[in-house]
């Protein structure tokens, strides 16, 4: 199954290059390029895409603004948002992924990081590397509003998580595999990915990234 794929940045000659290293892969295929965010946004209605690689300083409309509009458009739930940023870690990423981002991927990455990224979240799953959370979560506690008060909504998926479920969630948080969190809590990785699954499931994740998102709501990525 071919993945589709919208380029979105305001640099041209950052587009082209893009868009030659996603034509040489067999199984991906770009299906539209923006240089705003708006036109990301139309472009994945109309191209019907699954994955959208999304620059952050965009004119028009910034590519938060424009994740944020492709997450809650209940007709686009298919499709996944990759950040591209100057930066794997800056203040923008984490505001990316509380828009719904799927992950984030530095420009500076080899390419077939690239490709190996765009189908990282094609299948649903986060791109976040465990340093990169790390880096993430440091960053996010230095800052003074964090963590950010968590609303009633927060608490109520809070209490719907069983005990084995928020432990997995804060384990996830911290950046670890569901390999590593199998070892460390002596489970089999198939048991630790349902677990996992199914607190995604219960506080409405899209996905890992926005499981990290609300572990930080609630106060479990301290």
């Amino acid at each position: 199954m071919t993945i589709r794929v919208i380029v979105a940045d305001d640099q041209p000659l950052l587009r082209t290059g893009f868009k030659a290293l996603i034509a040489a892969a067999p199984d991906l295929e770009v299906v539209g390029e923006a240089g705003d965010g708006r036109e990301a946004v139309r472009l994945a209605r109309a191209a019907q895409a699954d994955v959208v690689l999304m620059d952050i300083r965009m004119p028009v409309l910034d590519g938060i603004a424009a994740t944020r509009l492709i997450t809650q458009d209940g007709d686009l739930a298919g499709v996944r948002v990759l950040i591209l940023t100057t930066f794997e870690i800056d203040e923008y990423v984490f505001e990316a992924l509380r828009a719904g981002a799927s992950g984030f991927l530095g420009k500076s990455a080899e390419a077939d990081e690239l490709l190996n990224a765009i189908r990282t979240v094609s299948r649903g799953d986060a791109l976040l590397s465990p340093v990169a959370i790390r880096s993430l979560i440091a960053r996010f506690l230095a800052t003074p509003s964090a963590p950010p008060p968590m609303d009633e909504a927060a608490r109520r998926d809070l209490a719907a998580l069983t005990d084995r479920e928020r432990e997995l969630t804060m384990l996830v948080a911290t950046g670890l595999s569901n390999d590593e969190i199998a070892a460390r809590l002596v489970l089999s990785p198939a048991t630790v990915k349902t677990h996992v699954n199914r607190a995604m499931a219960k506080v409405g994740a899209r996905d890992r990234a926005q499981l990290v998102v609300f572990a930080h709501r609630c106060g479990l990525a301290g």
